[in-house]
């Protein structure tokens, strides 16, 4: 089968793309790849809150894919809205890689070893609430562009470190200046972070079934939960919330609950640091994904997030 892939045509983006390309012409199938200019890739110095984040990195992919230019589109879940519109599926999400923040510095080992006032780069509202909870005294510069324009800005000294995706920079091997993994319970990351979407047309029967492969169902289960809780709060990828679902594997051998699944979340304010948390644990086998997010959206709002949403959604502080 010949199956055509829109694609960014960031580094990060391509390596997505090639990445699915080669595990589909492992299975035989013959694979173009057309690169595709977003609204989020024209605006590279408007910062995310201005120019408005549903959709901005998918809009003119789903167009092409909607008129038949291309058969598939790969995305980095967390860009891809939480309801797609009602022509495309979710078709499968390949296996997760590491979904944590990272900090990057050339000579600052970890978030608590910057300097009092550091100034750190990040383009993610989410980000900058959760790092002005760890640490009110750092100054959070608004940090646009791709991997190699945010390392070069670090590395001719604009900030002190940056906050990166773990999955973008393991995947392209750009891990030199990595000095801390953050670890969920403290530093939450997006819903559905170092996963991978494939995105179809909900009638190609043909294309879904040469991608079927690809999806991992420890993974579905994960950002099916996440974006489920992203839904029930009204989040966007731009709003301060934090999801993430995981197996917990590490349970004692006796046991019978195991394998358990975690579920961590956080709404954060920007300005403030104010943040509201959860953790919730379920055995799996007793587990539904959707519900499961739901629950903790609503474990959330009863903990006092829905000020927090409210000051978000009308550009003013929570009080």
């Amino acid at each position: 089968m010949n199956l055509r892939i829109g694609s960014r045509g960031s580094q990060l983006a391509l390596w997505q793309a090639n990445h699915i390309s080669a595990l589909l012409r492992g299975e035989g199938h013959s694979v173009e790849i057309e690169i595709i200019k977003t609204t989020g890739d024209r605006l590279q110095e408007v910062t995310f809150a201005q120019v408005g984040s549903k959709g901005m990195f998918t809009k003119e992919i789903e167009e092409a894919l909607a008129e038949g230019r291309v058969d598939l589109a790969v995305h980095s879940l967390k860009d891809l809205p939480t309801e797609l519109p009602e022509p495309f599926a979710l078709a499968a999400t390949p296996p997760r890689v590491d979904p944590r923040d990272v900090l990057v510095s050339v000579h600052h080992a970890s978030l608590e070893a910057l300097p009092l006032g550091a100034r750190v780069g990040t383009s993610s509202q989410r980000r900058r609430a959760q790092l002005k909870a760890l640490r009110p005294d750092i100054e959070a510069v608004e940090f646009r562009g791709n991997v190699d324009t945010r390392l070069r800005k670090l590395a001719e000294g604009q900030v002190e470190a940056i906050l990166l995706a773990a999955a973008g920079l393991d995947r392209l091997e750009k891990t030199e200046w990595v000095r801390e993994r953050l670890e969920p319970r403290d530093f939450c990351p997006a819903a559905g972070q170092g996963s991978l979407g494939i995105e179809t047309r909900k009638g190609d029967a043909a294309t879904i079934a040469a991608v079927a492969f690809l999806n991992d169902p420890e993974t579905r289960f994960a950002v099916t939960a996440e974006r489920a809780a992203l839904a029930a709060l009204g989040g966007g990828c731009q709003v301060p919330i934090g999801i993430y679902c995981r197996v917990d594997t590490a349970a004692e051998p006796d046991d019978a609950n195991a394998p358990w699944v975690e579920i961590f979340g956080v709404v954060a304010a920007p300005e403030s640091g104010e943040a509201v948390r959860i953790y919730h644990r379920v055995p799996q086998a007793s587990a539904e994904p959707v519900a499961l997010g739901r629950l903790a959206a609503q474990m959330l709002i009863e903990a006092g997030a829905g000020p927090l949403l409210e000051a978000q959604a009308s550009g003013g502080s929570a009080r």
